[in-house]
């Protein structure tokens, strides 16, 4: 993350009482160490463009062959690619709508929307896949005669334009949950596009009708395994879970490890969208937050290690138990 992200710090501390907005009020110093990692407005939008338009056309085509040739294969590969069309229109809006600044209404801008958008992804993937899954199933139990060379020369066409938009993707599907969800369906597809020219070769050579259905079983297995890890990253950014890249305990322990820092609690971690993370947490100091420096340094070395680049801390001068958020079990 850091390689996209120009961190900068800023804070002060001051001594004075302090009315939380869980209704108690105690005396302590506050400091607060803001870490900002701006992400680029969307890396990927060319790439979206490029994939949808390109995807679009060869729904109509394949469509198109499957009513002509009568391959119902076609015709259900084709609907399949018009679901990951309409998800390339998802992660696009989403990454759009990211980049928009905020507003006084939403103080986080739109950052969020990328992982409602993943999870949307998701879900629309696993929709797709019950539907091949389903007429999969049926043309098991009722094979149907299949036009091989049609089905061959258009599945040929699907792998160059489905490989092409994956490959636009790939550099970002590490980074970025969203941009991960349109990899996993422009790969699945070349998937499914290379499944469906090998069994129309064999069904060419040897008649066998059992084999397209069963190619499309075993490939439609291979799409819902990585469709499930995305699923679930993305239903634990909409939780709020800390993002699986971070390790909690080695943050509490950082800010343990700070000159001065006595304890640390009311920690929290949480996404601010698929490619930025947020904290909060109360430092216990006894001797006080020494400056602006401290707070800097606090900021700049939780986004270089952890990659958590908007960082609030609070400084207490006393492990105070009227503070409500003391224990880790309150929220």
């Amino acid at each position: 993350m850091g390689g996209n992200h120009h961190g900068h710090a800023h804070g002060h501390a001051a001594s004075k009482g302090h009315s939380h907005g869980h209704g108690h009020s105690h005396g302590h110093s506050h400091g607060h160490g803001h870490g900002h990692s701006h992400a680029p407005a969307s890396g990927h939008g060319r790439a979206f463009a490029i994939g949808v338009v390109l995807n679009s056309l060869f729904v109509a085509v394949e469509a198109g062959f499957g009513f002509v040739s009568g391959s119902m294969a076609l015709v259900a590969d084709a609907g399949h690619n018009l679901s990951d069309v309409l998800s390339l229109l998802i992660a696009w809006g989403a990454s759009v709508l990211a980049a928009r600044p905020p507003s006084q209404r939403f103080t986080w801008g739109f950052k969020s929307s990328s992982i409602l958008a993943a999870l949307a992804n998701a879900s629309l993937l696993l929709v797709a896949l019950g539907a091949i899954t389903v007429e999969t199933v049926r043309r098991l139990v009722d094979p149907q005669p299949v036009a091989g060379g049609t089905v061959v020369i258009v599945a040929l066409i699907g792998i160059v334009i489905n490989t092409a938009t994956a490959l636009m993707f790939m550099r970002g599907r590490h980074d970025d949950l969203n941009v991960r969800g349109a990899f996993l369906h422009m790969a699945g597809d070349a998937a499914v596009s290379a499944g469906v020219v090998i069994a129309g070769l064999l069904i060419q050579r040897t008649g066998a009708l059992w084999i397209d259905p069963v190619t499309s079983l075993v490939i439609v297995a291979f799409i819902f395994w990585g469709t499930w890890g995305l699923l679930k990253d993305s239903l634990k950014l909409g939780l709020l879970g800390v993002p699986p890249h971070i390790d909690e305990g080695a943050v509490r322990g950082f800010l343990l490890e700070r000159p001065g820092v006595e304890a640390v609690h009311d920690l929290h971690i949480w996404p601010m969208s698929t490619t930025e993370t947020a904290l909060t947490a109360h430092l216990v100091m006894p001797g006080g937050c020494p400056g602006d420096g401290f707070l800097h340094d606090l900021s700049h070395g939780l986004e270089h290690d952890f990659g958590i680049g908007h960082a609030t801390v609070q400084v207490e001068r006393e492990s105070d138990p009227g503070c409500a958020l003391h224990s880790d079990g309150v929220v």
